[in-house]
């Protein structure tokens, strides 16, 4: 009976092994108590049941798929602390962590990072502007909306149990067999690895899907593509490429579940099987996987660069065909991820030469936004600060990147901190700095307020100069031949190097904690920072044309384009926030708990399943279906928005604007800035 109700759930999996452990768990669970505490001392159930948790409302969507990447990243900071402490005292020590405890990290640190930190904030991002950006009400499928957060969640829930009940993946990110086969590591920890990418691959590919019919359908009238911004072309091709990429990699890591409980041998050499199958698949899938986090980092600076520099962005139409290309040469390179496998030399020429290739597009776009800033009125705010240093350290990545498409050299370094160095080289700038630049650049659309300006210089400096300690002595300690994944290290010569690595990742924890303080910070003094007229940075698109935060129809009435930067133009001849002559009824999607069950549903089903807990799969399993079914019946999707109330809405935002004043953009981060800049002469 005890097997039934729990499977293979016993005492041995509470986090007893290590003190470490003991302690990560005792934050997660007393977090979430906290969390609960708050809520319930805020009697705020009813408003984060109804307002969040069943909301369909693309806005709100994204500030949840946010908020959910903020919570992984803190996690996956720390554990980047613990291990970077752990190398800095490892000569010829064992340190601190045993070696199945470190290999947990680096398996958590990056599934995190890429899977649960990264694909959320960029899917949020995208959520909450791309459709105020082309003039749209919301995404096409917006109960799938919810449900694809829902799945994300699940996954995201799943790597945080595994913290507290049972061990996870000592496999790395990647999942490699034959290590990942049940007969090499017979514990859950691969199988929550496994169900926590299977249900956010499966989230992120109905993602890809809504963006992309959004983008083809929701544009407002007279937006061809080529008078899209360029953050949206972005959003078009990560849409694309979330489509043919995430399902490799949810085939890839099915097949290695029915290896684990079917006795398949899918991947398995001496049983018929083949584990390059799964490197080829995973890499199919990995290799666009690190454009699909870069390009939405290109979209927020053609965005940032433009604004804060008060010019058109210069090259559109190459920045258009440069992130189309990378798109495209993305599918041609997964190959360069296994040069020291043995395969053919020519085999491995075509790949580098293919590698190398995407540098070109790459550096189209980098000439772009220079020539954007020439004799632009630069205005050097947080977002902007970002994009410099994005420029500047992206560049010596990339090169980096070209080095490593070398076979030759690839085969010398693949296995070493060189390749640590150049990954992290190239996310972190190009997709973590990215993100924080779109975050403070669009948190006043979202909320209303800006965030502290001092703060946010505070938060780029503890980052920009973390990443530079952090991560470029490893390139050094890599070409001396250090392996990555060193739990202990018996050369001399790295300690240096490893302990300012170290003072790098203690800067980056105070990054994590100055961002608590200009978010704690802006709240409280959030009158003083408030914009509500909704233009605090003198945008150029779309979504800068409505009052913060934004209505839940987004629009009053759909506009119409006429050419790139339409808000803009419009300024330039006094023609925006022009009342409409008539107020329509507008209907929007109701609220539903559909998303919220499919999350509780498909969590208890990956929990389930890790365990082996069968009763609980198939109920798992019946109520996530039985939910989308039950969804299908209901005929009372839709509420209207009346006339009247959009109307007296549009009015008092209107009155708002006429009340307030003009200020001379050099006042735009001063507490005069009320979300109304003056067009600079």
């Amino acid at each position: 009976m005890r097997h039934f109700l729990l499977g293979s759930l016993g005492y041995d999996a509470l986090p007893f092994y290590s003190l470490i452990a003991t302690f990560a768990a005792s934050i997660v669970v007393l977090g979430a108590v906290a969390v609960l505490v708050f809520v319930t001392w805020l009697k705020g159930w009813r408003a984060l049941w109804s307002d969040w948790l069943t909301s369909v409302d693309h806005k709100k969507i994204g500030i949840m798929y946010v908020v959910v990447s903020f919570v992984m990243l803190a996690r996956a900071v720390v554990e980047a602390v613990v291990m970077r402490s752990q190398q800095a005292v490892a000569y010829q020590n064992p340190g601190f962590i045993p070696p199945e405890h470190f290999a947990q990290l680096f398996t958590t640190h990056g599934t995190i990072m890429i899977f649960f930190m990264a694909m959320p904030f960029l899917i949020g991002i995208y959520n909450f502007v791309l459709p105020l950006q082309i003039g749209a009400r919301d995404v096409s499928f917006p109960v799938m909306n919810s449900i694809s957060l829902g799945l994300t969640s699940a996954g995201a829930v799943l790597l945080m149990i595994s913290l507290c009940i049972g061990k996870f993946s000592t496999g790395g990110w990647t999942g490699y067999p034959p290590y990942t086969e049940l007969s090499f590591s017979p514990g859950v920890g691969v199988d929550y690895w496994i169900w926590a990418l299977t249900l956010s691959s499966v989230g992120n590919t109905m993602t890809g899907i809504n963006f992309a019919v959004t983008i083809y359908k929701k544009r407002a009238p007279g937006m061809t593509l080529f008078r899209m911004p360029l953050f949206a072309w972005t959003a078009l091709c990560i849409s694309i490429l979330m489509i043919f990429a995430m399902p490799p990699l949810t085939v890839a890591t099915l097949m290695l579940a029915m290896d684990r409980y079917l006795d398949m041998h899918f991947f398995t050499n001496e049983l018929g099987g083949n584990m390059m199958n799964y490197i080829n698949m995973f890499w199919l899938f990995g290799h666009p996987e690190v454009y699909i986090l870069i390009l939405p980092a290109f979209g927020v600076y053609s965005e940032t660069i433009a604004t804060f520099s008060n010019k058109r962005l210069y090259g559109y139409t190459s920045l258009v065909w440069a992130t189309v290309s990378i798109a495209v040469l993305s599918f041609t390179v997964w190959l360069h991820h296994f040069f020291t496998m043995g395969q053919d030399g020519n085999v491995n020429a075509v790949f580098g030469i293919a590698t190398m290739l995407i540098a070109i597009p790459t550096g189209v776009k980098v000439y772009d936004w220079l020539l954007t800033m020439v004799r632009g009125r630069i205005r050097v705010s947080v977002p902007m600060l970002y994009a410099c240093a994005f420029m500047m350290l992206f560049v010596v990545g990339g090169a980096t990147g070209v080095m490593l498409a070398n076979p030759g050299f690839d085969y010398q370094v693949h296995n070493t901190l060189f390749l640590v160095a150049h990954f992290h080289n190239m996310l972190i700038p190009g997709l973590l700095f990215g993100m924080l630049s779109a975050y403070h650049y669009w948190f006043p659309k979202a909320f209303g307020f800006r965030l502290h300006e001092g703060w946010g210089r505070i938060v780029f400096g503890c980052w920009v100069g973390g990443f530079i300690l952090a991560f470029m002595p490893l390139y050094i300690v890599g070409a001396l031949g250090m392996p990555r994944r060193s739990q202990e290290f018996f050369e001399a010569v790295y300690r240096p190097y490893l302990w300012v690595a170290l003072c790098g990742a203690f800067l980056v924890l105070g990054a994590l904690v100055s961002m608590v303080i200009q978010l704690w910070t802006s709240i409280k003094n959030r009158k003083a920072l408030a914009v509500p007229v909704g233009d605090p940075w003198n945008g150029r698109t779309l979504e800068w044309s409505i009052a913060a935060p934004p209505p839940e129809y987004n629009f009053a009435l759909i506009p119409k384009i006429d050419c790139v930067d339409a808000f803009h133009e419009a300024k330039k001849h006094r023609d925006a926030w022009r009342a409409p002559e008539h107020y329509f009824d507008i209907e929007l999607p109701s609220n539903t708990p559909v998303g919220f069950v499919c999350c509780v549903a498909g969590g208890v089903f990956g929990f389930a399943l890790t365990w082996h807990i069968w009763w609980a799969v198939i109920l798992g399993a019946a109520v996530f279906f039985g939910a989308i079914i039950l969804r299908s019946f209901n005929r009372n999707t839709t509420y209207i928005v009346p006339a009247s109330e959009i109307r007296e809405n549009e009015e008092r935002w209107l009155l708002t604007l006429r009340e307030t004043a003009f200020i001379d953009d050099d006042a735009m981060f001063t507490t005069a800035n009320n979300g109304l800049v003056k067009e600079p002469i």
